[in-house]
């Protein structure tokens, strides 16, 4: 007999017509639990072999050509913080560097050993210096970068947070510190014209550093770290600001002075005055002023090219390998 809902049997049980699917909880996708098709590959000796082959084949050449790029790039290398201080204080560089009665320029002479096509680019490289120090790295403000005045939690940026009762912009060691040797570049007796315009990142300039951002009670203390700001630019344009402030995270490390945006000839003679006024000595760094070509893949960096002949001869030497162990104690395949 039929009752309203469903259907009866004779033994008075209840059937329902629901299929299967019906049942199944309501997340129960393919997704969910993992039915979707998927590429199995079985890894044959074969297979093993020519993709450890493909990989050596492939790495090597490329390897050699970004060394060839490497070895193409022309630099001048010259470190000035030895010899330009006076004979009197060779034995006391610190005591040099901090008297700002004495002269600090001085006069290098570079010789171009090989022709150099513009834009030449001039860097100032310190060896041993930590930028990537903990303390070092942290005392800095990077939205009082941004907005200036407007932001006042500063206290990311102790020792260098306040000064006279008044607050610093920008503030933190890593300011403080900041680059402040200098340096002119002449050939026969002309300057050469050092273009310092578009040395830092564009998104630094656009993004980190306030349009309308001033410096503002900048080096007025005591004890002067490094470089003095023009408190009439906006710290947007203070690239030699935001070079800097772009921490390093290796002891040695370059960073782009200028361009130098003419050709040099081999064996040009290039006179370089400098204002030798960084205080490195105090904790044994190295100074050195270094002028460099580019190509395609950048300035001189033989590591990856070595990089990629080592990774390609490994894998050749693991393909062969792997068939000689194969060919001696082989296993058939359960597939």
């Amino acid at each position: 007999m039929d009752s309203e809902g469903g259907s009866s049997s004779g033994t008075g049980q209840r059937t329902s017509s629901a299929s299967p699917a019906s049942r199944r909880p309501t997340a129960y996708y393919k997704f969910t639990q993992q039915n979707l098709p998927a590429c199995k590959p079985v890894l044959t000796p074969g297979w093993v072999f020519t993709t450890f082959l493909l990989i050596g084949v492939l790495f090597i050449p490329v390897g050699f050509v970004g060394l060839r790029a490497s070895e193409s790039v022309v630099e001048i290398v010259e470190r000035y913080d030895t010899e330009c201080i006076p004979e009197l204080y060779r034995s006391n560089k610190v005591a040099y560097v901090k008297d700002d009665s004495i002269s600090k320029n001085c006069t290098r002479f570079l010789k171009v050993q090989k022709h150099m096509k513009a834009p030449i680019y001039i860097y100032y490289q310190l060896d041993n210096f930590y930028q990537n120090h903990r303390r070092y790295v942290k005392s800095r403000n990077d939205r009082q970068l941004l907005y200036g005045l407007k932001y006042n939690d500063t206290s990311s940026c102790q020792p260098e947070e306040h000064m006279n009762g008044l607050p610093i912009v920008p503030c933190g060691l890593t300011a403080w510190s900041l680059f402040n040797d200098t340096f002119t570049f002449f050939r026969d007796g002309i300057e050469l014209r050092v273009n310092r315009k578009n040395i830092a990142w564009k998104s630094d300039r656009e993004h980190k550093f306030g349009k309308h951002v001033y410096p503002f009670n900048f080096q007025n203390g005591s004890l002067i770290g490094g470089k003095m700001l023009d408190p009439n630019i906006p710290l947007s344009e203070q690239e030699d600001l935001i070079v800097w402030m772009r921490t390093s995270a290796l002891p040695n490390f370059r960073k782009l002075y200028g361009r130098i945006e003419e050709d040099l000839e081999a064996n040009d003679y290039i006179a370089v005055n400098l204002a030798n006024n960084y205080n490195t000595y105090s904790f044994g760094g190295k100074k050195k002023v270094v002028l460099s070509t580019s190509t395609w893949l950048g300035g001189k960096n033989n590591f990856l090219g070595v990089a990629y002949i080592a990774v390609g001869s490994l894998c050749i030497v693991v393909a062969f390998v792997f068939v000689l162990l194969h060919m001696k104690n082989p296993r058939k395949s359960t597939f």
